[in-house]
């Protein structure tokens, strides 16, 4: 039960983070100081040529454009789900608990096609070494 509630409690935060920040057209999206897709700091470490940084633009671009729709309905979601908790409307909540668990799956599934994309575009070599901090990361994570 609580990690439920902690993976919904991560998938509203980062779906509302991904909706609510403006997207410029600058490298980091006009994210501030959190991006749902590569950091600056991973950018750097895994040394991609200008080349491979315009085509991972390109693609959490149109990841962004795409998707836009759905990012909309699953924050208007959010808000309702906000509503009824602070109403304190349990049989709204128990509603949106559907549409909000396939909405969580959907954003899944799309974020998982948009790191594939990304992953075509580095070498070997670089999808490796994104693999080994991806491990590590986890280890961490399963530590706390």
């Amino acid at each position: 039960m609580k990690k439920t509630i902690s993976t919904l409690a991560v998938f509203a935060l980062s779906a509302s983070l991904a909706v609510a920040a403006p997207h410029g057209d600058n490298w980091n999206g006009g994210h501030r100081g959190h991006r749902a897709g590569f950091s600056q700091k991973m950018l750097t470490k895994l040394n991609l040529s200008d080349a491979q940084k315009q085509q991972i633009r390109d693609i959490e671009k149109s990841f962004r454009e795409e998707n836009k729709a759905f990012f909309e309905s699953a924050r208007a979601t959010r808000q309702e789900l906000r509503a009824a908790k602070e109403a304190n409307d349990t049989a709204k909540l128990e509603a949106l608990r559907p549409t909000i668990e396939s909405q969580r799956a959907q954003m899944k599934s799309l974020r998982e096609a948009q790191r594939e994309k990304i992953r075509s575009v580095l070498t070997a070599e670089q999808r490796a070494q994104l693999d080994a901090w991806k491990a590590q990361r986890e280890s961490r994570r399963n530590q706390e």
